[in-house]
């Protein structure tokens, strides 16, 4: 049987558990290489990729990073991790690496192409899609393989591509561009076809990120903002209040995003980009890519062995508050896991809240949550020895919010 325990702590006044750190804190990276790519698994957890095959990684919230080997001089300029030991990471001519042990032997995979490779991105162990110059896209269906290019009818460069969670894994967008105009795809099927889309502006699109599959956002070139509601039919645009070019964007909760670019610009949103506000980055380095593993925790990687750190969600104080402001779903934890883990959300009013597990074909596994609750924060202890081990969906469902997370089951 299926258990689980839930600890309501909507009673309490919440203070933000980060309270002995404020704002954006540089730590030591050890290297003044250009980092472009910064990716965590846990809170502990992460690796960071750049200049002359730098790949370093921390298992200590970056209090220290740690070189390892990747084998190559080329640039890497994206790394991904479907688990906390199976990653991708790829950059210049044609480079991928993958490991499978945590970053302690990264092995080179073939792609086939000689083309600048920008960014890397898989769904489960098996599905992933890479994206580069003159439009190349190159898809595997067994963790790498084999790579194989997709034709997209297009020459531009595609600088990210991003998949939002879903039961089925198959709904993606890349962006791109060029100096002259922007670029933007989107796949129904898993990467096998793209189709374009008009992202209502001429700036060269450098980051994109969805929370789900209707509603994203994409950053580029002179400040350029825009995000969709509809999966793309169209994309309007939001005011930045920066010329900077903004290379990243990630969003851990549907309101609550980042955007990071030139000098270091960081700009963080917590009504969908109805208002950007910029925050004190204490750099004036580049900054290419920013990742949040929930409201408060994030990091930031840019030129010069720039690597910025928050705890406070990249405030500089930290206020106390009697209820969320609004839904979040956050990363499980531990994850991987076996037999059980932790799942955290908030909920800002009453309203009916369902919780459940879903595994990759969509059929439901598990209803955790299927009541009223009043405002505020509840973990739920997820025990799943009954079932097969693998990657599993929970989604969090409310009057007027949605939102699904991936968990790894170990066995």
């Amino acid at each position: 049987m299926i258990k689980f325990a839930i600890v309501a702590l909507s009673s309490l006044m919440i203070l933000d558990n980060a309270s002995a750190q404020t704002g954006w804190v540089r730590q030591t990276s050890g290297t003044s290489n250009y980092l472009y790519s910064v990716y965590f698994v846990s809170n502990t957890t992460g690796w960071v990729v750049g200049q002359a095959g730098t790949i370093l990684k921390t298992t200590n919230s970056g209090t220290i990073w740690s070189p390892q080997s990747s084998g190559t001089t080329n640039f890497l300029y994206s790394v991904f991790f479907i688990d906390a030991n199976t990653g991708w990471t790829v950059g210049q001519n044609g480079t991928i690496r993958k490991t499978t042990n945590a970053g302690a032997v990264w092995s080179p995979q073939t792609s086939g192409s000689s083309e600048y490779l920008y960014s890397v991105t898989f769904t489960d162990l098996s599905n992933g899609v890479i994206v580069g110059s003159n439009g190349l896209v190159l898809r595997t269906t067994d963790g790498g393989t084999q790579w194989s290019p997709v034709h997209t009818g297009i020459s531009n460069t595609l600088s990210t591509v991003n998949f939002p969670i879903s039961a089925t894994s198959l709904v993606g967008y890349a962006v791109g561009g060029s100096v002259s105009e922007s670029t933007v795809l989107r796949t129904t099927d898993a990467g096998v076809t793209w189709t374009p889309q008009d992202a209502g502006t001429s700036n060269w699109l450098f980051g994109v990120h969805f929370t789900d599959l209707q509603t994203g956002w994409a950053v580029g070139v002179n400040g350029a903002i825009r995000h969709t509601t509809d999966g793309g039919q169209m994309w309007l645009p939001q005011l930045s209040g920066t010329v900077e070019r903004l290379v990243g964007t990630h969003f851990p909760a549907p309101n609550t995003g980042w955007a990071v670019g030139f000098a270091g610009t960081i700009l963080k949103t917590e009504n969908g980009g109805n208002e950007w506000i910029p925050q004190t980055s204490g750099v004036t380095n580049n900054l290419w890519s920013v990742f949040f593993l929930d409201s408060n925790t994030g990091w930031a990687a840019g030129w010069n062995g720039t690597i910025l750190h928050t705890r406070t969600g990249g405030t500089t104080s930290v206020a106390e508050k009697s209820q969320p402001a609004e839904f979040v779903l956050e990363q499980n934890y531990p994850n991987p896991f076996n037999p059980s883990t932790n799942i955290k959300f908030q909920i800002p009013n009453s309203n009916h809240v369902s919780l459940k597990v879903f595994d990759l074909l969509g059929r439901e596994v598990a209803t955790l949550v299927n009541e009223e609750k009043h405002p505020g924060t509840y973990t739920v202890q997820w025990e799943a020895s009954e079932l097969a081990g693998g990657v599993y969906v929970y989604r969090l469902t409310a009057i007027g919010f949605q939102q699904a997370r991936k968990l790894l089951l170990l066995r």
